[in-house]
């Protein structure tokens, strides 16, 4: 990560075009080291789970910003991300990690589900909600991640009522768990190991999430 680190803490400070293209080399060694970062990450997680990307350069984020939307103009990102899916229709959730000068960013779960997955989920959570936070409760996720993360309606969804036991779990539009992890461990030779172990931590949050994606409320598959 010394290359990353090094040319991000540059670009921090330098975040135009003229100092990008004057010092492309320091930006391709960088990448070089995300991507084979990325790859070694992928592989690890093969041995917990089944991952769809197939490229460690293609499962991370080009480095470039979209200036049309924002008042922020600066042209480059100043941190480098990557994201991961779960192969197949039984396995739902995806993994994003995100590192830049303060730290590491992991985090899972469902950032913009569907409109008929949302429901369907809630639907469930209607039915019972002790199903998730059996895993949201527990004390092992609590020490790591801490809470579900996500947008939350002001009220309750449409359908259902105010009043309803679990009406804090409906509320939500994402279903988001985070860890973060400090610049020092980063930096580390296990790096990749550490972040494929936080990305397993997520597993019996997925499992969950996933059975209520893929079975109706009388518990058949759909899948």
């Amino acid at each position: 990560m010394n290359n990353t680190l090094s040319f991000l803490s540059k670009l921090s400070k330098n975040n135009n075009r003229e100092w990008f293209q004057a010092n492309k080399t320091q930006y391709e060694q960088a990448h070089q080291e995300m991507i084979a970062f990325a790859d070694e990450l992928i592989a690890l997680m093969n041995t917990h789970d089944v991952i769809e990307n197939q490229s460690g350069k293609k499962s991370l984020f080009r480095i470039y910003r979209d200036v049309r939307f924002g008042n922020d103009k600066t042209p480059y990102k100043t941190h480098w991300a990557g994201y991961m899916r779960r192969a197949g229709a039984d396995r739902r959730g995806g993994y994003y990690y995100r590192i830049g000068l303060d730290g590491v960013q992991v985090m899972g779960g469902f950032f913009n589900p569907n409109a008929h997955d949302l429901l369907h989920i809630r639907n469930h959570l209607a039915q019972d909600g002790d199903i998730l936070r059996s895993v949201i409760e527990s004390k092992q996720f609590k020490a790591f991640f801490g809470e579900l993360l996500g947008e939350k309606l002001k009220t309750a969804p449409r359908g259902f009522e105010k009043d309803h036991p679990d009406i804090d779990l409906l509320r939500y539009k994402q279903f988001i768990i985070k860890h973060e992890f400090p610049r020092e461990e980063m930096v580390q030779p296990d790096f990749a190991k550490k972040l494929s172990h936080a990305f397993y931590q997520m597993r019996p949050y997925f499992d969950v999430m996933t059975e209520l994606l893929t079975t109706d409320l009388n518990g058949i598959s759909l899948v």
